[in-house]
């Protein structure tokens, strides 16, 4: 469904990005995990545009998308949900859910994205008319990635849903990712938070200094000795 092959992302003259090459299938949870300034923000702005690639390839359902704009990209079916959620905040949970399906002119697909969201997040339903910026960091982070489903993507990408969050609401967020795989939308995940992440993706690549150190299933990363010492705290 989307596959990296041999990128290589800079900041001016500073390369952060070295030969990463991966590939998510079509209905997987796949998580990239690393450490601070691994290097895994930089790789999921440049799928989505955000970022240009020196060197390399992306391909999206067949088609090559390395360096496309990101509004195109959108309309591809891939949505991005940033660390920072980018919500507006004196603006309420529904009119932050509407902008989320901007680029969808059927009204009755808006509806049925609205009826969906709300579903999965019913706190957002009770709360439609609240002003973004009042809401707890935990709601603010369901109404994230809610808005990010209203165009109804093929692809989600994730960045750093837990950061920030109580344990309660990291609970929280990584239900709403479990009951999400069930559906049609392919999830790839960027955490910190190593051993929640691996009880919910299929599998996971482990990114260091901006190269894909270990790749494998969740249960084969679990085992390995050198993801449990640096990333689960297992000797």
């Amino acid at each position: 469904m989307l596959e990296i092959r041999q990128l290589d992302v800079s900041y001016g003259y500073l390369q952060v990005i070295w030969g990463v090459s991966l590939k998510i299938n079509e209905g997987e949870v796949v998580a990239i995990l690393g450490t601070n300034g691994a290097g895994k923000t930089t790789l999921l702005k440049t799928v989505m545009g955000l970022l240009t690639a020196s060197q390399g390839t992306i391909t999206f359902l067949g088609e090559e998308i390395t360096n496309l704009p990101t509004f195109k990209l959108i309309k591809r079916g891939l949505s991005f949900v940033s660390e920072e959620r980018n919500l507006f905040p004196a603006m309420t949970v529904f009119e932050n859910l509407i902008l989320g399906a901007y680029t969808v002119r059927d009204k009755k697909k808006i509806n049925d994205a609205l009826e969906y969201v709300f579903t999965l997040f019913p706190r957002l339903a009770e709360r439609k008319n609240q002003l973004a910026g009042t809401m707890s960091g935990g709601e603010r982070q369901m109404l994230a990635i809610a808005r990010g489903l209203m165009h109804g993507p093929r692809m989600l990408i994730l960045d750093e849903p837990s950061m920030g969050l109580s344990p309660m609401n990291v609970e929280a967020v990584f239900e709403t990712i479990t009951r999400l795989r069930s559906g049609q939308t392919t999830i790839v995940i960027v955490e910190q938070n190593v051993n929640t992440t691996l009880r919910i993706a299929d599998r996971a690549y482990v990114l260091e200094q901006g190269r894909i150190v270990l790749e494998g299933t969740s249960a084969e990363l679990r085992s390995n000795d050198q993801v449990r010492e640096m990333y689960l705290g297992i000797c």
